[in-house]
């Protein structure tokens, strides 16, 4: 299907005001880009940042009149837009554009990720295969990568785990995959426990050795291992919760964390647990733990 955008160079005062705009105007979707180089790593809890300087794109079906939208965005928004230009989208098959792109990465001697649409390029190891869905988890991102290279040096035989935050289930699912022999999935978006789920058929798991649950319905067992690749924030909220799901020298797995926050959330465990070197790829790291006190 064709498409027309509309890209707005916006302030943060204006952008919501914009969005809004947009979106009363018939936009299918709009985003909110930096559009000055002014990263935002991870916000506050409960903080929806925006870039002093925002890039707003609007999508709309391409039959539109692009001189009679613009005025109906600039009714709603009850102002002359700031500097604008209406483009063409390339007309793709968006989804098949992403898949192209994501190929089978390699984490351990014996442990791959690979796109459930393409054929393990190692047959005789160990391959999870992946579809992530709307959950995230594909092994491309640094905090997934790290977390999955830790794995496939670990004992997994046997062992029963958490994995909170689980997202597209991809870390619980590579503990099965090498043996352990259950792994608690724990997210609290319905979307994320549904692709792990479908992961986990994918990967031919029996149902009942990767459960799924909202965050207040986790089972309190305790489990060998517990991995959280989430953000350092809650993470560090989250300390007590997941010591009190680990067992008395049980391993703790912990990503999602800024080489410059590592220090913070190593403090809000170390009541219970005693760390290990932290490991940094790129700007992120994985801090790994043993449980020494209940």
């Amino acid at each position: 299907m064709p498409w027309l955008q509309i890209k707005i160079n916006s302030s943060r005062a204006q952008a919501e005001s914009i969005e809004d705009a947009l979106l009363a105007a018939g936009a299918a979707s709009v985003t909110l880009q930096d559009n000055a180089d002014q990263p935002i790593l991870e916000p506050a809890l409960g903080e929806t940042p925006l870039w002093d300087a925002t890039r707003i794109t609007g999508l709309f079906d391409a039959e539109i009149d692009t001189a009679s939208t613009t005025e109906t965005i600039q009714n709603s928004l009850g102002e002359p837009l700031p500097s604008f230009h209406w483009e063409q989208l390339e007309d793709k098959d968006w989804e098949r554009e992403w898949m192209k792109n994501y190929q089978p990465i390699q984490c351990g001697d014996n442990l791959w990720i690979c796109p459930s649409w393409l054929e393990p390029p190692a047959p005789d190891a160990v391959n999870l295969m992946l579809d992530p869905g709307l959950a995230f988890g594909t092994g491309t991102h640094p905090t997934t990568f790290l977390c999955m290279q830790w794995l496939a040096r670990q004992p997994l035989e046997g062992i029963s785990l958490v994995d909170y935050g689980c997202g597209s289930g991809i870390l619980g699912i590579a503990c099965l995959l090498l043996g352990a022999n259950k792994a608690i999935g724990v997210d609290i978006d319905p979307q994320a426990l549904i692709a792990t789920r479908d992961n986990a058929s994918r990967n031919r798991l029996p149902a009942d050795t990767m459960p799924v649950f909202l965050p207040e319905e986790c089972p309190s067992t305790q489990v060998d291992m517990v991995l959280a690749n989430i953000l350092a924030g809650p993470l560090a909220d989250l300390a007590p919760t997941l010591s009190a799901l680990t067992r008395r020298g049980g391993q703790l797995c912990l990503s999602g964390i800024l080489a410059s926050q590592a220090e913070t959330v190593m403090k809000a465990y170390r009541p219970w647990f005693e760390f290990d070197p932290a490991i940094q790829l790129e700007e992120w790291v994985r801090l790994t733990a043993t449980k020494v006190n209940d």
